[in-house]
């Protein structure tokens, strides 16, 4: 019988050819259906369903995905303040890279004015049904919403209506009740990473009809809006690509190279992510992976449970430059001019509408329009000007929200001394490398297979290891203590 340890079983699936790769089915799906929503609108159209039924099926997982990675970070750790404090590290650095993204864009939108000579008189803007209900949302945002909107009405609420940042909330009680149960809370515990590892699972099942729900999201979205949306304003949506790739490069760049690492590795090592948010136009079904890769990459298992899902919803740079830019380029179009220091007081209203809408759907519309309600200098009819390109702008701003929270994560691991930026180094350069201990105390490597591609990170089969005091030729599961001791595997 032959044997094959991790190493070779990981150097195998490298050489995995390109057409059993999910990601190079997600992106043929997103050119098809690009070709049919353009040469067949109508079909294109009709594509809808599918789009909608993968998305929410991906959706349908977060909430429970996010609650019990949490709770399990937080109910593991021996100390509850280091915790708090890389809690308060996240929110900190949350703001400071809103503030960075927001001036991107308002520095961008000065310098070009796209704005200026389109002379739109904001009284005679017509409203469509679908935007005013978006209006209606963003009028009735007060700033201070995001605060009182974090507790839930009931337990169940949350996770039946996607809220995330109230997911985050009970999660983070409900950890820390756990915590300090003890040994008593023990078998609870057991029970919240085997049934992390039964999500995650679902997921792999769910994640290989992710073509599928690429191809009918990019059908629906060309046929819908047509690529004739993208010609007529293809100025504003050329700036804002060009003005967030250069947020990428420079800001997030210059994070990473503080960390000695490389933020174009880190973005090819999550390339079936990226794949699957340009096809459905949301970050939100790529969270499971994006946890899953950087916990592989050696950040703290807690560390990523809090930080990842919590940024989600905090650390929306995307959504950042977007606001700022659209909110000018408003401005420069109905002819309203605004001082520097009304700019200043607009991001500075920005950093709170943004915070308000998080979770919501149509939530970077909802929060420009909260925007402009609260400021008030600028037409809030105005934001029709853009609402036919909103759609064409929304896979930048989620491509950018998931970025940003990669780095995020990675720098407050280096800030809490918990990085192992070597490893890091090393996994996103594609290198072999044993899991991480905490990646197994239920083998999870092996449940979150979502293709070939990731093959390397675990094993279909379950791992089995000879215990100390099991007779010869049998096996025994890993111990209970979760620590890893050297296998093979019989193939």
């Amino acid at each position: 019988m032959d044997h094959i340890t991790t190493a070779g079983t990981a150097s195998a699936a490298r050489k995995t050819p390109l057409y059993r790769q999910l990601y190079f089915w997600v992106l043929t799906a997103i050119v098809i259906g690009i070709l049919v929503g353009w040469l067949a609108p109508s079909v294109g159209i009709a594509m809808e369903p599918i789009g909608t039924t993968f998305v929410d099926s991906m959706k349908m997982l977060i909430g429970p995905i996010v609650f019990l990675t949490i709770v399990g970070g937080i109910a593991s750790v021996a100390d509850l303040k280091k915790v708090g404090m890389t809690g308060l590290k996240a929110l900190t650095y949350f703001q400071v890279g809103t503030i960075l993204a927001m001036i991107f864009g308002l520095v961008a939108i000065n310098i070009f004015r796209l704005g200026d000579g389109v002379n739109a008189d904001a009284g005679s803007i017509e409203t469509s049904e679908s935007a005013a209900k978006l209006i209606d949302a963003g009028a009735n945002q007060e700033w201070w919403q995001f605060l009182t909107h974090i507790i839930p009405e009931s337990m169940v609420s949350p996770f039946v209506e996607g809220n995330i940042l109230q997911i985050i909330f009970i999660a983070v009680i409900f950890g820390i009740a756990l915590n300090a149960m003890g040994k008593v809370g023990a078998p609870v515990l057991d029970g919240v990473q085997r049934l992390t590892g039964v999500m995650f699972k679902i997921l792999s099942f769910i994640m290989k009809a992710a073509p599928i729900g690429a191809f009918g999201a990019m059908a629906y979205a060309v046929g819908k809006f047509g690529v004739s949306s993208l010609t007529s304003m293809g100025g504003l949506i050329a700036l804002f690509y060009i003005t967030s790739i250069l947020f990428v490069v420079i800001v997030l760049g210059s994070i990473m190279l503080f960390l000695k690492l490389n933020i174009f590795t880190m973005i090819r090592h999550l390339k079936e992510e990226y794949m699957l948010i340009l096809g459905t136009s949301t970050a939100e079904p790529a969270l499971p992976g994006l946890m899953r890769k950087l916990e592989h990459a050696g950040v703290k298992k807690e560390t990523v449970g809090l930080v990842v899902p919590t940024g989600y919803s905090f650390n929306l740079d995307g959504a950042a430059i977007y606001l700022s830019l659209a909110a000018l380029y408003i401005a420069q179009a109905t002819n309203t001019d605004l001082t520097l220091g009304e700019q200043l007081g607009l991001l500075a209203v920005m950093l709170l509408t943004s915070k308000g809408a998080a979770g919501v759907a149509g939530g970077g519309f909802i929060a420009l329009t909260a925007t402009l309600t609260t400021l008030g200098t600028i037409p809030a009819a105005g934001i029709m000007l853009i609402f036919g390109i909103d759609k064409f702008m929304s896979e930048c701003r989620a491509l950018m929200n998931f970025t940003g929270n990669a780095v995020a994560t990675l720098f407050i691991a280096w800030w809490d001394r918990t990085l192992d930026a070597d490893r890091a180094r090393r996994v996103f350069a594609g290198e072999t490398v044993e899991p991480m201990p905490s990646e197994d105390p239920i083998h999870l490597d092996e449940v979150t297979d979502i293709d070939e591609d990731l093959a390397g990170y675990g094993h279909h089969e379950p791992k089995k290891i000879s215990a100390p005091d099991a007779d010869p030729g049998e096996d025994a599961i890993l111990p209970a203590d979760g620590r890893r001791r050297a296998y093979s595997e019989t193939i």
